[in-house]
């Protein structure tokens, strides 16, 4: 398994944006899909955007598509994830996950074996 670390969570107000990483220790993300998840108080874990580590494949919720962005730098073995237009709606704990498996559409937690313990961000109104 892979161990994730994410950071760049805050507090922000609406219309503002930031930018969470994931970086990975251990073995290396070369096998992995990489995707980006959230949980809000009293909610389901939800997927928000994947990218296949190799090729660059991207996946995207509808809710997030166009205002967030994922990418990877190999070297660094980090996947980003461009948080902009930001709304009180995406506030959640946002949580990385790593995939040792492939899968046609990674949007799923069950597709995921390695998570991160996550990192808070509140958008405020």
């Amino acid at each position: 398994q892979v161990q994730l670390v994410e950071s760049g969570g805050g507090l922000v107000q609406a219309g503002g944006s930031l930018r969470l990483s994931c970086a990975a220790s251990g073995r290396t993300f070369s096998a992995y899909t990489v995707g980006w998840f959230r949980q809000a108080p009293g909610k389901e874990r939800e997927f928000v955007a994947a990218i296949r580590w190799s090729g660059g494949s991207t996946f995207y919720a509808d809710s997030v598509k166009g205002r967030f962005t994922i990418s990877r730098v190999n070297a660094a073995n980090t996947v980003y994830l461009q948080l902009s237009s930001l709304k009180p709606e995406d506030t959640a704990v946002y949580y990385c996950a790593a995939s040792s498996w492939y899968s046609l559409a990674p949007v799923t937690t069950s597709t995921y074996d390695s998570w991160g313990q996550g990192t808070q961000v509140t958008v405020s109104s």
